[in-house]
């Protein structure tokens, strides 16, 4: 949805306005899922704090079990990168983000990712999965993929071809391109997903996930840079960011890249 202010939805491209977003949401009650996520972002051209909380107002009035709510980034090769629009300044960004998140809370939605809100019992299972550098089927034109071979000790990502007719077309590949995840690159990968979550991550689970027998030496350098600056705190069973470093969270990541 993205927004329920009008102007808002105009500015960012979107085809549908506000009332076909409610209306959206109405359906999918009414049609008896028991999951409902609602994508909203927040720092949009000119937004004040009352009308970021205004949207997070309207959203939980649909009743949904998740909320992805997240900020506004300028990307490379699109309308706002080439004429960028008038943002939040930082301090309003923040005002935006400590009274969105304290709300959310009081409504119940609990963080569990940077940028992912949910019910007891309805964080995304997928999400999760994801961030845990879990694998996953891609099934369909376009889709990604990761399976890991415990035979081979390899990690393979893969993308089908991107384009409806050649996909199903049986005279060509329906695999874009496949790669293998190279040795040195696993772990910096695992961490980049795992400290997104803010549970943070599991010794052993890092173990598993990424093939390795052992903590690998090239980790142990970002870690203790990580924790000297107070982005992560470590006990027997994990590293988990602090406040600190989910409010640093790209400062934190880069350590490892």
């Amino acid at each position: 949805m993205q927004s329920f202010q009008p102007e808002q939805l105009v500015t960012l491209g979107r085809i549908h306005n506000c009332d076909e977003a409610i209306q959206a949401a109405g359906m999918a009650h009414t049609a008896g899922f028991s999951e409902l996520n609602i994508d909203l972002m927040y720092g949009l051209p000119n937004q004040q704090p009352e009308q970021a909380l205004a949207d997070l107002a309207q959203a939980i009035a649909l009743k949904p079990t998740h909320l992805s709510w997240y900020q506004l980034t300028i990307e490379p090769n699109t309308v706002f990168y080439s004429k960028p629009p008038k943002l939040p300044e930082d301090d309003a960004l923040w005002d935006i983000q400590e009274a969105g998140q304290s709300y959310l809370e009081e409504q119940g939605y609990a963080q569990y990712e940077i940028s992912a809100y949910a019910k007891a019992g309805h964080e995304c299972r997928h999400n999760i999965n994801y961030w845990q550098f879990g694998d996953y089927l891609g099934i369909g034109a376009g889709a990604h993929g990761k399976i890991t071979h415990g035979n081979t000790q390899e990690i393979t990502r893969y993308q089908k071809t991107r384009v409806p007719k050649d996909y199903l077309n049986k005279d060509k590949a329906f695999l874009s391109h496949s790669v293998n995840v190279k040795k040195d690159e696993i772990a910096m990968e695992f961490f980049m997903n795992g400290l997104r979550l803010n549970r943070g991550v599991d010794k052993q689970h890092f173990l598993a996930r990424t093939l390795h027998a052992e903590m690998p030496a090239a980790i142990q350098q970002p870690l203790t840079q990580a924790l000297k600056q107070g982005l992560l705190v470590e006990d027997a069973q994990r590293w988990v960011p602090t406040e600190l470093g989910r409010q640093h969270l790209n400062s934190l990541l880069q350590l490892f890249i």
